[in-house]
């Protein structure tokens, strides 16, 4: 019994596999909390899937993909930000616009080039086909996103919680709001072996979005989050294993049966709450 439940981790593309899933989840978990207090899901989608186009382009120039992921999620969120700021159209109408176009224009160009690299790694992750060189890129980003939220986290915080005030004190608000962005777009980045670009989204907001059923205090939520990223990772990922699944989708299921059961768990709260008072 105990050699069949160590059994995954005999096989080094499945040792390759539990070190990149966990080191994408990490960033992601950090940033969840901020986008879901924000508001931001649909940024984290609209980046998630802009990306699609740089890495086309960066092929075709021979740049290494995460070069031209990470310029074009930069461009999807300034673009937004500026159209924003330029016209009456809501944010969450920019948002759609912009990174539904910059999708289709990637698949576009996909389609007009001749390459050996296949749609379906890039849209769902090859996660199972890691390697070092992709490991190594997923734990720089780590590490950077790390160090970026323990050094500005609490500047981060006033910023996602309310900007008018942050800006009154002084807070470089559109730096907080630009560097933000850039370490969703980085995160993403890391994450394209791992998930891919569709399934990135969940990494981005399920973790903020089950902490926040857990607990009131951000302190505590921004540890929730990345926790439960890292063990989604590690257990889709050792689930994917047994039952002959994809593992990034099987990541996603993991959050997604937590985010109903922290669900459950907080109407259950909220109602012997109610009770008592």
């Amino acid at each position: 019994m105990t050699d069949t439940l160590l059994l995954p981790f005999l096989f080094p593309f499945m040792q390759q596999a539990f070190l990149i899933a966990v080191l994408a989840a990490l960033p992601m978990g950090l940033l969840s909390p901020f986008l879901v207090l924000k508001g931001w899901s649909l940024m984290g989608d609209a980046i998630s899937h802009a990306v699609l186009p740089g890495i086309v382009l960066a092929y075709v120039l021979g740049l290494p993909l995460a070069i031209g992921a990470f310029a074009a999620g930069m461009f999807c969120a300034i673009a937004t930000g500026w159209i924003k700021e330029n016209s009456r159209v809501k944010e969450d109408t920019v948002m759609g616009i912009v990174f539904s176009g910059m999708f289709a224009l990637g698949f576009v160009l996909y389609i007009a080039i001749t390459t050996d690299i296949h749609l379906d790694h890039i849209l769902f992750g090859d996660v199972l086909g890691s390697t070092w060189p992709d490991i190594a890129r997923s734990a720089i980003i780590a590490a950077l996103v790390a160090a970026a939220v323990g050094v500005f986290g609490r500047d981060l915080m006033a910023h996602t919680f309310d900007p008018q005030h942050a800006a009154a004190i002084g807070l470089p608000v559109r730096l907080l709001h630009y560097g933000l962005l850039a370490l969703v777009s980085l995160s993403v980045v890391g994450a394209l072996q791992a998930t891919g670009l569709v399934l990135a989204i969940a990494l981005l907001i399920a973790p903020g979005a089950i902490a926040y059923l857990l607990t009131r205090r951000f302190g505590v939520m921004l540890v929730l989050s990345g926790t439960i990223a890292v063990v989604s990772a590690f257990v889709g990922v050792y689930a994917s294993f047994f039952i002959d699944s994809a593992p990034a989708p099987t990541i996603v299921l993991t959050m997604s049966i937590q985010f109903i059961a922290a669900f459950a768990w907080s109407q259950i709260r909220d109602r012997r709450a109610a009770m008592r008072a």
